[in-house]
């Protein structure tokens, strides 16, 4: 039986004062229960939540969900006819994404908004979005491609989904190479319909015209990059058409919706550190023996950041009541195509069962990652959901 992973160090850096280029001020602290090593582990931990909430909000979430959906967005609505095969696959993934990023754009990652005077300082916040956008790969957002990059997993035919996870006992991962398995063939069987052959895919004047605009304009930085389908073959469509629906479905849904139920309680997830570590023999370490909790609370958020955050991220996480899920359409006339409408309706049974199973291992004893030390159960990517706070759910698109 696996044991969860436990952390055996954190490396804490500062920059040099005389400049980079003599590297990084590092310290490395070590797991401690009682007394003021104990409350050090906790503030090395706090520090690194602290880094953590800020590249999650700026690049796992706003970056790699709501940025780089957008030109998709736009090329989609630009260059495909509505009655275009691939912009009715394409269109409910797409709904209120244009909406949110305005929203996003004026209130909260604006020069002054909401992220940088609760997440990160304004000097580096836009900033660190932009310098890693320049290494954003279209195709490592392919899930089995993104854990074989983070060492998480290797090449397997004979594996089910075609990976092999080296951690097996990885929720995020097990429940995700599920979902995009099942995103996948549907997407295969679709396109199946309308594109018989590659030619067709070369000849289709709208679909080229729609990808060249993608790389070329929508995400104009990186046109050059070498690793851009091509959009010659029938598999190219297939594999970015399935990237496009699960960045915007699960990818989103697995950084945006258990915010609250993991960062609601903020102690559990700082978002700003207000003093540095301290030192052996100082007024602020005397104080970690005294009083450790008011040195906690004295270093973390402060208390009108932290019910700026708290609310943030309550309504972030929250489902509205007309969501519209993974394996459903608004729509039910979207299509009169027979072919299209029982591919569909088997992705549907798909993500049922998936769902079921996903909480069929939550129960067993066996994978105890699923449910944490603190008996929280693994649910983010759990297919449905209800309104409101659930902690579970994948709506089709990024919309909030």
């Amino acid at each position: 039986m696996m044991e969860p992973l436990k952390p055996i160090a954190i490396e804490l850096s500062l920059p040099h004062e005389e400049g980079d280029e003599f590297g990084a001020i590092s310290k490395v602290y070590s797991p401690a229960e009682h007394g003021v090593e104990g409350t050090i582990w906790e503030l090395a931990k706090a520090y690194v939540a602290v880094n953590d909430s800020g590249y999650h909000q700026l690049i796992s979430h706003f970056l790699n969900t709501h940025a780089v959906s957008e030109p998709f967005v736009i090329a989609t609505n630009r260059q495909l006819s509505v009655l275009h095969p691939i912009h009715k696959l394409l269109e409910p993934h797409f709904r209120d994404t244009m909406n949110i990023n305005a929203l996003a754009r004026q209130t909260l990652i604006n020069a002054g908004g909401i992220l940088e005077s609760t997440v990160y300082p304004a000097k580096y916040a836009m900033e660190m979005s932009s310098v890693i956008y320049k290494n954003w790969n279209f195709t490592e957002q392919a899930l089995p491609e993104d854990l074989k990059k983070r060492g998480m997993a290797v090449e397997d035919p004979k594996s089910a989904h075609g990976v092999r996870l080296l951690i097996e006992d990885y929720p995020y991962a097990v429940d995700g190479l599920e979902i995009w398995s099942a995103i996948k063939e549907w997407v295969r069987d679709y396109c199946s319909v309308y594109y018989k052959n590659d030619e067709m895919i070369q000849k289709d004047s709208e679909l080229q015209s729609w990808w060249k605009e993608v790389r070329e304009e929508g995400h104009g930085d990186l046109k050059d990059a070498t690793w851009w389908p091509k959009m010659q073959t029938r598999e190219e469509l297939i594999d970015s058409c399935t990237i496009i629906i699960w960045i915007a479905s699960a990818l989103h849904a697995a950084v945006n919706f258990g915010q609250y139920p993991y960062a609601g309680y903020l102690p559990n997830r700082p978002t700003v550190s207000r003093r540095f570590m301290p030192e052996e023999g100082s007024a602020a370490y005397e104080e970690l023996k005294s009083n450790p909790d008011k040195a906690f609370l004295k270093t973390i958020t402060a208390q009108l950041q932290t019910l700026l955050g708290i609310s943030l991220i309550e309504i972030l996480s929250r489902h509205s009541s007309d969501e519209v899920y993974l394996g459903q359409r608004d729509n039910h006339e979207w299509t009169a195509d027979k072919k299209a409408l029982e591919a569909f309706e088997k992705f549907g049974k798909k993500l049922a069962k998936i769902e079921d199973n996903m909480f069929d291992m939550n129960k067993d004893g066996k994978w105890k990652n699923r449910v944490g030390p603190v008996k929280v159960p693994y649910t983010l990517l759990v297919p449905t959901s209800a309104g409101g706070l659930t902690g579970r759910g994948i709506p089709n698109s990024v919309s909030i």
